[in-house]
């Protein structure tokens, strides 16, 4: 692992934003940097060119299942949705011209060899998504074995990846499934008998 002195100057400097799965954060500050830890799950960088306005996101799973889908309503941790706000909170904080959208992609590794390749269907996602909605990508670090911490500028539109050994992505690993296999509360429901 390289040590934060190997950081460009950029990013050793100013506020940093950690970005948590089902995060969505814009700016156009120029001291701002959002930050996050991807193993299989997916973080897009989208800035607006023109108004140097950026932002990122951080997906879990490319889309959720059909019965968690009705039970819980949208949620930013799936890519569908995820893509959306971000795209459109860009848009909004910017010039509204899909024209001026730079789209970075990162994430989707397999760093567990006895699980199903999560990050390979998300790798899947994104580029169809992308391609469905008319965009190309201006950048990409997708798949391999690994984990990656991503910063981002939104300011600017610069990033920086750095890849993780194999016990850090471990460790995000375990954390992935957890959240994964986590349920969101849903509210109680009062039972009501009408005659």
């Amino acid at each position: 692992m390289t040590s934060a002195k190997s950081l460009p100057p950029e990013f050793d400097r100013g506020v940093v934003t950690t970005v948590h799965q089902g995060d969505c954060y814009v700016s156009s500050d120029v001291d701002l940097t959002y930050s996050t830890v991807l193993g299989s799950c997916i973080s897009a960088c989208v800035r607006d060119r023109a108004a140097n306005v950026g932002g990122m996101n951080h997906f879990l799973l490319a889309e959720q299942s059909g019965s968690a889908k009705d039970r819980y309503g949208a949620s930013a941790r799936y890519g569908a949705f995820a893509m959306e706000q971000l795209i459109n909170k860009v848009l909004t904080s910017g010039t509204g011209r899909k024209a001026n959208l730079e789209i970075k992609v990162f994430g989707g590794g397999k760093i567990n060899a006895s699980l199903d390749d999560v990050g390979a269907k998300n790798i899947e996602f994104i580029r169809e998504f992308l391609k469905a909605e008319g965009y190309s990508l201006s950048s990409e670090d997708l798949g391999g074995t690994f984990a990656r911490r991503v910063l981002f500028k939104p300011h600017s539109g610069r990033a920086f990846v750095k890849r993780l050994d194999s016990a850090v992505g471990a460790s995000i690993a375990q954390e992935e499934l957890a959240i994964a296999g986590r349920r969101t509360a849903v509210p109680p429901v009062d039972d009501i008998e009408l005659f």
